[in-house]
Order: structure tokens, then C-alpha cells, then sequence
């Protein structure tokens, strides 16, 4: 989506927020597990920051794969993470947040009201679909100046993947030949970017209708997948990092080096348990290494990506926006596969 499609909420927007006095906000809450219809958008209580919290008005957020399993509770295992086997430990998902702080804990010495920040609020509770979040201060990240909050709402997650995922699980080094499967997707669109940014010879696989989006942001070469079989079409890479899944693991043998990497980020549940359980099994065989890779927040690659966005060396790539209240139509949306880059909710409701 290009940057005149949405308008971006500016940092002088923060002096808008309700008097800390109210004690109510909206947010979207389940109860139950399922699809989008066990969303409800309602009234509760705000939270109160503890003594180590910074609560934070929530700017813009955005939907991720992740809110998907959780609103599901699916695959089971989601369930055994993260509690509530019957029903939802957490009843208000959203993970990846961008706002300004609108009170502080006692023992917070980092940050005071106003500063704009973002976090990642997997490890914390969820809680992003709302109004207002508590979040531990060590988990805050400052948000640089010139980024728009919805440009920043899109990273904690999304970008933090790309990142580990090529320079931690692939090893990437200045160079080598990377191939991004799902390269117009959330996670995708960044580890194009990161990868040119890292120095790498870029191969992004998409759609056709995708192809010109993943040749402008950074992708030296493209292969169409309608057509082409990259598993099959002859060519070698050092690393490949799958974030679609859309082949057996084993598939992707012989279009790697013969010191090649192959790491999936996400697809199929089947296949993102079979590279975890078979990667090393896999890797066994040769000097090739195979295997399935799960993000560690991590605020200083937060902070690292953040700086990527503010020296214009990434640009995240935003689909469409929708108000807090619409939040299943935007899983609805990404549900149906038709995301190309990230979505964004923007909680511009009163309360």
C-alpha cells in the first residue's frame, strides 16, 4: 500500500488521549475459541500499570499469523503455550503495538508520559486490540521521530522474524544468494529488504500479480510461482527462508548449495512441525542444514529494525487499515491469504 493511502498518526496526536482518571476502555475480547465471529469489540476495564509497567495508549497495532492461532487455539499446542485449553487464557489477543505512554509504574525510570514506543507483547499477555495496554518497561522500545506509529506497529514481530531468521538461524553472510518463499507476505516483505540490507543477492518467489511489489522493495530476481517451480527451475541458493511452506523440506535439497540453509518461518502447521522435528534429521545426512525457526523477542533487534525504518533502509509494506471495532474483518482478510505485506488497526475510537 503506498504511503499516500492511509494517513499516518502523527506524534502531537498523543496529547488527544482521555484523562488517565477514566477507568474504561474499548477493546476487542474473546471468550471462546474459533473464527473471527467469537471477536467481540465491547467495554472493559483499563489497566492499571504495576510498579514495573508503563501503561500505553495504543496508536496502531497490526494482525499477525500469531493473533490467528491464538483466536483458534490452533494447533493444540498454542493451547499447552499459552494456557486456557478450554477456552482463552488471554481474551484479548494483539501482539504487535505501537502508542505513547500514558502513565508510569513506580519503579519506571526509562520513560514518562508521552514518549511514543512499541513493544512485542508475546511474552506479556497479549492485549495489543485495545485501547490501552500495561506493558514491563523492559519490553518498550522508542519509537524514532519520522516513523509514522502505523509504519511501527507493523515491525515487533514481523520485522524481528526476518531478522533472527536470516542472520541468526541462516547464518547469512554479505554475498550469498538468499531465497525468500512468500516474499510478499508479512514476514516476507521485510526479510527481502533486511537481506539486501545484510548484503545478500536477493530471489523473492510470489505471485504474478505480486512480482513488481517484491522487484521494487529490493528483490534483484523474482520467480512466479504460478508458473515456475523453484524447487525444480535449477538455480542454487545459500540460504533459503521459507515463510510459506508451499513444499516438502526435503523438496528444497537440491536447490541448495551444498553448505546451503534452509529455514522455515511459517506455512502449514504439518510442514512447520515436520522442519522442527526433521530439520536435524535431515541435516544429519550431509553438510546441509535444515530446520524450523520460532522468533525470541528481543528488544534490541525491536530497537535495530526500528532504526532500519527510521534511515529508510526498510519500508514496511501496508496492506490496509481498519478501526479497532473491525478487527475480525481484518482477520477475516489476512484468513483468506489476500494480504500482501501487513495489516494495520488503528484504535482511534473514544472512549
Amino acid at each position: 500500500m503506498a504511503a499516500d493511502e492511509f494517513q499516518p498518526t502523527p506524534d502531537t496526536a498523543i496529547s488527544e488521549a482521555p484523562d488517565i482518571e477514566e477507568t474504561r476502555m474499548h477493546a476487542i475480547v474473546q471468550l471462546t475459541y474459533g473464527g473471527p465471529e467469537v471477536l467481540s469489540f465491547t467495554t472493559v476495564e483499563k489497566p492499571v500499570p504495576d510498579d514495573d509497567e508503563v501503561l500505553v495508549r495504543v496508536v496502531a497495532a497490526s494482525v499477525g499469523v500469531g493473533d490467528w492461532h491464538l483466536m483458534r487455539g490452533s494447533p493444540l499446542l498454542v493451547r499447552l503455550v499459552y494456557g486456557g485449553y478450554r477456552r482463552p487464557k488471554f481474551p484479548t489477543v494483539g501482539v504487535d503495538v505501537a502508542g505513547s505512554v500514558e502513565a508510569v509504574g513506580r519503579n519506571v525510570t526509562g520513560f514518562v508520559v508521552g514518549d511514543a514506543v512499541l513493544a512485542d507483547l508475546s511474552e506479556h499477555g497479549f492485549g495489543g486490540f485495545a485501547e490501552y495496554v500495561c506493558v514491563p518497561a523492559t519490553a518498550l522500545v522508542r519509537k524514532p521521530a519520522s516513523v509514522p506509529f502505523e509504519m511501527a506497529a507493523t515491525i515487533p514481530t514481523s520485522a524481528v522474524a526476518a531478522l533472527q531468521a536470516l542472520r541468526d538461524a541462516g547464518q547469512l553472510q554479505a554475498g550469498e544468494h538468499v531465497l525468500i518463499n512468500g516474499a510478499s507476505g508479512g514476514v516476507g516483505t521485510f526479510a527481502v529488504q533486511i537481506a539486501k540490507y545484510l548484503g545478500a543477492e536477493v530471489t523473492g518467489v510470489c505471485s504474478t500479480a505480486k512480482a513488481d511489489l517484491v522487484r521494487s522493495i529490493g528483490a534483484d530476481h523474482v520467480v512466479d510461482y504460478t508458473t515456475t517451480d523453484v524447487t525444480t527451475a535449477g538455480t542454487q541458493y545459500d540460504l533459503i527462508v521459507d515463510t510459506a511452506g508451499s513444499h516438502p523440506m526435503r523438496a528444497y535439497r537440491r536447490v541448495l548449495t551444498p553448505t546451503g540453509r534452509y529455514v522455515m518461518v511459517g506455512g502449514p502447521t504439518r510442514r512447520f512441525v515436520s522442519a522442527m522435528l526433521g530439520g536435524p534429521l535431515l541435516s544429519a545426512i550431509g553438510t546441509q542444514r535444515f530446520g524450523g525457526f520460532t522468533l525470541q523477542p528481543d528488544p534490541a533487534d525491536l530497537a535495530f529494525v526500528a532504526q532500519l525504518l527510521e534511515s529508510d533502509d526498510v519500508t514496511p509494506v501496508v496492506d490496509r487499515q481498519y478501526p479497532l471495532r473491525e478487527v475480525p474483518e481484518a482477520i477475516r482478510y489476512l484468513e483468506a491469504g489476500h494480504a500482501t505485506g501487513k495489516v494495520v488497526i488503528t484504535s482511534d475510537t473514544p472512549v
